[in-house]
């Protein structure tokens, strides 16, 4: 089968991989199509060093597996469990000591012509969400995952720091919150999106500091992070969604003083992803700009590099 393969910072189409073999609780999955996510990117500059075949959005059509999901568009969550160690008995699978995680870490991913993941890990697509569509449901549960780590009223104001493909979902789907959201960046066309949406949008230079009791940082650079902590009261909430490929240098001493909670966030839930889709509370359409074959899969990559780019897609099978 075809796929794009990672090794040593390098990506190349191979023709020649294997297709998977399940094993015993998964499914395999023939791919429709794959998004283009940073954290991709961020692989290419040695984030992790990951070898394998990246992606990690993914739409397919289950070809081996239970019989309820036989010839059944679904998605999955990315991160394969081994249900035993602490962290999976405590109910943190994501944090699995053992895991694999689809196109990261130890697992072959979705730019390709099949992948394997558990039975338990697949959600089916409701028929009226489109393939384009649910592609962004892996990255719209991760946006989601905020709301699950902390509790959001309409009383507090909430700042996102960044206006590309994750700072769109993450103002998206807060806005439904009823928060006193502010979402800044440095596209006026991507700003746009959100204020078409009724979403308050600024520029960076119009944050006044101490002004909020949550930020989210969306960029994935320094720059970012010291405007989205500056932004916060004393003992706000600073949230990270973005991976770093590079080490981050901070005022350790600013976030004592002002006991600023700092925390991490990744994977979200699949499900109410999906529900928000198929409500069409949410707008994901807009953010594509573009598309390719998996045999130009070098050109989406080099495309989705370029500054100022949301989402590029990756048509592999119909």
């Amino acid at each position: 089968m075809k796929g794009l393969w990672l090794e040593n910072n390098q990506l190349q189409l191979k023709t020649d991989i294997p297709i998977p073999k399940p094993s015993n609780n998964e499914a395999l999955v023939r791919v429709l199509q794959a998004g283009v996510c940073n954290t991709d990117l961020e692989l290419l500059r040695g984030y992790y060093p990951y070898q394998g075949i990246l992606g990690h959005e993914f739409v397919g059509i289950v070809e081996q597996g239970p019989e309820h999901l036989m010839n059944q568009r679904v998605v999955g969550e990315i991160n394969a469990v081994c249900g035993e160690c602490r962290f999976c008995r405590n109910d943190s699978p994501t944090h699995c000591e053992n895991r694999t995680v689809l196109g990261i870490v130890n697992r072959n991913g979705a730019f390709a012509d099949y992948l394997t993941l558990p039975v338990k890990n697949l959600h089916k697509v409701p028929d009226n969400v489109s393939t384009d569509l649910a592609t962004f449901t892996e990255p719209l549960a991760a946006a989601l995952e905020i709301q699950q780590q902390i509790k959001i009223g309409e009383n507090q104001r909430v700042l996102v720091v960044g206006d590309g493909k994750l700072g769109q979902l993450v103002a998206q789907t807060l806005a439904l919150t009823g928060c006193d959201l502010l979402v800044i960046g440095r596209h006026s066309e991507k700003l746009a999106n959100l204020a078409a949406r009724g979403i308050k949008i600024g520029l960076e230079n119009e944050i006044r500091e101490r002004s909020f009791d949550i930020a989210v940082e969306c960029t994935g650079n320094p720059a970012g992070f010291e405007i989205a902590r500056r932004s916060l009261y004393p003992r706000g909430i600073l949230v990270l969604k973005s991976t770093y490929a590079g080490k981050l240098t901070l005022d350790a001493s600013a976030l004592v003083v002002d006991e600023i909670t700092v925390m991490g966030s990744r994977c979200g839930p699949f499900l109410p992803a999906l529900e928000l889709l198929a409500n069409n509370q949410v707008d994901v359409e807009s953010l594509i700009q573009a598309r390719y074959p998996l045999r130009e899969g070098l050109k989406a990559f080099d495309y989705a590099q370029r500054r100022g780019v949301l989402k590029v897609l990756v048509e592999v099978s119909s």
